[in-house]
């Protein structure tokens, strides 16, 4: 195994074989791999909210589904990466707080799930599997060397997909 990059919350990167890519706790939150299983060239994406057009602040590109994963893939193509070879993968987007009554803060999760597919369909980038929903946070990791997609959560076992 290579080196690790972290990718913090409403933040992205990317790295090659042999790295590995991680981003802790994603809770609504969702994380977006993409991967060029060629060029062995993967991106990772911590994504807040679905939207950047229905915020006023919206300077940090990471934070939004729709602008993030642009960034994402315009990164990866600048490190080699070619686009009709890359393929996606997107855990997270869970329903953390039982909210009562027409708040968003409950579907928060999979909006961010519904916008990251979106987003995915439009750049052409089709989606291989996908551990969203539920009520438990996840950490995730890209392996570079395979595009293996591992998620962790606390007790429950580590899946790949």
């Amino acid at each position: 195994m290579g080196e690790v990059v972290k990718v913090g919350m409403a933040d992205l990167n990317i790295c090659k074989a042999p790295d590995v890519i991680i981003t802790l706790g994603l809770g609504s939150c969702i994380g977006i791999a993409v991967y060029d299983p060629t060029s062995k060239v993967g991106g990772l994406a911590h994504i807040m909210l679905p939207d950047s057009t229905k915020m006023k602040n919206n300077a940090n590109i990471a934070k939004f589904a729709d602008t993030g994963i642009v960034e994402l893939v315009r990164r990866m193509e600048e490190a080699g990466a070619v686009r009709h070879r890359m393929v996606a993968k997107i855990a997270g987007g869970a329903k953390m707080f039982e909210v009562s009554g027409k708040s968003d803060v409950g579907s928060i999760g999979e909006k961010n799930a519904i916008a990251a597919r979106e987003t995915l369909q439009q750049l052409g980038i089709p989606l291989l599997a996908e551990d969203t929903g539920l009520n438990y946070g996840r950490t995730v990791e890209l392996h570079c060397d395979n595009g293996d997609f591992l998620i962790k959560s606390v007790g429950k076992p580590e899946k790949i997909i």
